[in-house]
């Protein structure tokens, strides 16, 4: 047994040989999914250049996860600012233009919406709100591969992933706005994998299960929802980010080149239990 586990280990180490010293952009880096996937990038050899929005109060988390990713060996190149707008969009591509950086890996892991009910008579969704959280969740990954594409900053054989949820299909009480940018989401998706697939490029939406996130304790009543994913797991647990990660560093392996265009549940079945 000893035996077989080196050689897997070795056969692992070898894939990885194909991401050594790639960078991968993380729209949405600083904690959650972003986070725990650019650690598991850099793990497998990958250089890092990351986006978030902190203030000074969160400055020490990402501080250390620059930190944590430059002892796995990896090059960073962070930014913090709005990933959705589109001045500092602009200034970032040019940035890595400059550095002449090659993107092989895009995630995208913007959480930051909107959280009310369509119909209220105190405090409903307006349209700016519903506009923000759209751009924001969804059309961003359009401008961003359109600019990556534009500037020939993205690395033919690449991937493309973007984070959406069950609720791009289901319904949860003042989720509609982030369930209708999931749901575009999800389109924006299908239609990149179809036109970039000339560039090799694949394109996943990666459906992750319930996960204890700072994104998910936003949410009204993610203490029940937390409970209700834990009993309807198949495993009894929640999605961790690790879980998550994992999964897209095996994605981005060459082995993976055939899948694209699709929802992939990363949740231990829970989305197939009523």
């Amino acid at each position: 047994m000893a035996v077989l586990g080196l050689g897997i280990q070795r056969s692992m180490q070898t894939r990885f040989e194909d991401m050594k010293g790639k960078w991968a952009l993380i729209l949405g880096v600083s904690s959650g999914f972003g986070a725990a996937t650019a650690k598991a990038l850099a793990r497998a050899g990958m250089n890092i250049c990351g986006l978030h929005l902190d203030r000074k109060s969160g400055m020490p988390l990402v501080d250390q996860l620059v930190q944590d990713l430059e002892d796995l060996g990896a090059k960073t190149l962070f930014f913090n600012c709005n990933a959705a707008d589109a001045q500092k969009r602009e200034q970032v591509l040019q940035d890595l233009s400059e550095k002449k950086i090659k993107i092989h890996v895009l995630l995208h892991s913007l959480a930051f919406g909107t959280l009310k009910p369509y119909l209220s008579t105190e405090d409903a969704l307006g349209q700016k709100h519903m506009e923000m959280t759209l751009d924001v969740m969804a059309h961003s990954l359009v401008y961003w591969t359109q600019g990556l594409l534009a500037y020939e900053v993205l690395d033919r054989g690449g991937r493309v992933f973007a984070m959406t949820s069950a609720g791009g299909e289901r319904v949860w009480k003042s989720y509609g706005a982030v369930s209708a940018a999931k749901a575009a989401l999800e389109s924006h998706i299908r239609q990149l994998a179809l036109e970039l697939a000339p560039y090799e490029i694949t394109a996943n939406s990666i459906r992750a299960g319930v996960t204890d996130t700072p994104a998910l304790r936003k949410i009204p009543g993610n203490q029940h929802m937390i409970e209700l994913a834990t009993s309807k797991n198949p495993f009894g647990r929640l999605t961790t980010p690790e879980d998550v990660a994992q999964a897209i560093v095996a994605l981005s392996l060459p082995q993976c080149s055939w899948i694209s265009g699709n929802v992939l549940g990363i949740d231990g079945g829970e989305n197939i239990v009523d």
